[in-house]
């Protein structure tokens, strides 16, 4: 059973930085392809980053200098280092795994980043 735990989340204000962590049930990011995701009040979820069990990584329009994803195979921990953030990242951010790139067969339970201006 895959498991997912997200945190990091929390307030901060626009032009500042978070590092979401996402700690995974044992051998899941070296086996999967390990996603960040968010949703914002009223709005669908949508993806922001992925990388593969290879280390290839493919990023959101609005995360492309910004964010940044990357895993520690040893800590079986995916991690979303987000700066220059701004309101409009403010969101739930979920962490996911898929057997492929951009595939969502597990989620984790979400963790809030609030962004002020």
């Amino acid at each position: 059973q895959v498991q997912l735990v997200e945190s990091g989340g929390g307030l901060v204000q626009a032009g500042g930085s978070l590092r979401l962590s996402c700690a995974a049930s044992e051998r899941t990011i070296s086996t999967n392809s390990m996603g960040w995701f968010r949703q914002a009040p009223g709005k669908e979820r949508e993806f922001v980053a992925f990388i593969t069990w290879s280390g290839n990584t493919d990023y959101a329009d609005s995360a492309k200098g910004r964010f940044t994803i990357s895993r520690d195979n040893a800590k079986n921990t995916v991690y979303l280092q987000m700066n220059s953030l701004k309101p409009e990242d403010t969101a739930i951010y979920y962490c996911a795994a898929g057997p492929a790139p951009h595939t969502t067969n597990y989620w984790g339970q979400g963790t809030q980043v609030t962004v002020s201006s």
